[in-house]
C-alpha cells in the first residue's frame, strides 16, 4: 500500500508585510480576526521576518483601515455623559473600545514601519496587537449586549495623530505612544473602575472585570515601549529623561496630569527619576 503523500506546510508570510496588510483592513471584526491569525501564524512558525524588507503602503488602501463610523471629531467636541445613565455608560464603554481599536493599529504600525530592529521587537509588538484585539473584542461584545455597537458614538483621533507625528523616528514613537499616550490608561483606569463600582449594575460590574484584564495587559504593553525606548537611547548614547523632554516638546505631546498610578507605572518599567519628574519633585 502506497504511503499517503506528506502534507505541505502552510506557506510562510512576511510578518512585517502582513502586519501592514492587517493595518489596512477596515472592518473591525476582520481586523481583529486577521490580527489573531497573524499572531497564531507567527507562533506556529508560519511567518518569516526580514527586518530590512522595504515596505511601501498601497496608495489605494487606507492607512489605517477604518470603518465609516465612528465619526471622528476634535477631542474637546466629544460629548461627556455620566456613566450613571444608560447612554452615558454606553458612551464610556465606546470610548474605551475606540482606544483599544486604535491600539491594535498602533502596534501593527510599529511592526511594519520601522525596519532594522531586533527580532524580539517585532514579535513583542505582535503580541501587543493580539492582546489589544482581545480587549476590543471584549468591549465590543459588552456594547452589543447593551444594544449598541462600535461606531454608535463620535470619537477622536489623538492616538493615531501621535503615530503620524512620530512616523519617521522609532525612538520618538516608543517615547510618545506607549510611554505617554497609552500609559495614561494606567492612570485613568482605577478611577474609572471606582465610578463604575458606584454605578453598581451588573453591566457596570462586568465592565470593571474587563478593565481589570485591560489594565493587567496594558502594564505589559507600556513595559514593551519602555524597554525599547531604553534600548534605543542606550544604542544612541542618549540620556533617556532629557531626551524624552525634548521629544515631548518637539512633537507636542500632551501634558500629563495627576493622579498617577505609580504602582502600575513602576511595574511597567518607569524609573524613580521619571516618576519624580511626573510628580514635579
Amino acid at each position: 500500500m502506497q504511503a499517503p503523500a506528506a502534507l505541505s506546510p502552510p506557506p510562510s508570510v512576511s510578518l512585517r508585510a502582513q502586519a501592514l496588510q492587517v493595518l489596512c483592513t477596515s472592518d473591525p471584526a476582520e481586523k481583529v480576526a486577521a490580527t489573531h491569525a497573524l499572531f497564531e501564524a507567527q507562533r506556529a512558525g508560519h511567518t518569516h521576518l526580514n527586518t530590512g524588507e522595504p515596505l511601501v503602503p498601497d496608495a489605494t488602501q487606507p492607512l489605517p483601515g477604518r470603518p465609516a463610523r465612528p465619526l471622528l471629531i476634535a477631542p474637546v467636541d466629544v460629548p461627556q455623559r455620566s456613566p450613571f445613565t444608560p447612554e452615558g455608560f454606553a458612551m464610556l464603554l465606546h470610548a474605551v473600545a475606540h482606544i483599544e481599536f486604535n491600539a491594535i493599529d498602533l502596534a501593527l504600525d510599529a511592526i511594519w514601519r520601522f525596519p532594522d530592529m531586533p527580532a524580539d521587537y517585532y514579535t513583542e509588538w505582535l503580541q501587543v496587537a493580539h492582546e489589544e484585539a482581545i480587549h476590543f473584542g471584549l468591549l465590543r461584545a459588552h456594547l452589543q449586549s447593551l444594544s449598541h455597537d462600535y461606531g454608535d458614538f463620535a470619537a477622536h483621533n489623538s492616538l493615531w495623530e501621535m503615530c503620524i507625528r512620530t512616523q519617521h523616528d522609532v525612538t520618538a514613537r516608543m517615547a510618545l505612544v506607549p510611554r505617554t499616550m497609552e500609559a495614561r490608561g494606567l492612570d485613568a483606569t482605577p478611577p474609572m473602575q471606582a465610578r463604575l463600582r458606584k454605578v453598581g449594575s451588573p453591566a457596570a460590574l462586568r465592565a470593571v472585570e474587563i478593565l481589570d484584564v485591560i489594565l493587567r495587559d496594558e502594564i505589559g504593553h507600556v513595559a514593551v515601549g519602555n524597554r525599547w525606548y531604553g534600548w534605543l537611547c542606550e544604542r544612541q548614547g542618549i540620556e533617556p529623561l532629557a531626551h524624552y523632554r525634548r521629544l515631548a516638546r518637539e512633537h507636542s505631546a500632551p501634558r500629563l496630569k495627576p493622579p498617577f498610578n505609580e504602582v502600575a507605572r513602576r511595574a511597567a518599567g518607569f524609573s524613580q527619576p521619571e516618576l519624580d519628574a511626573l510628580l514635579g519633585t
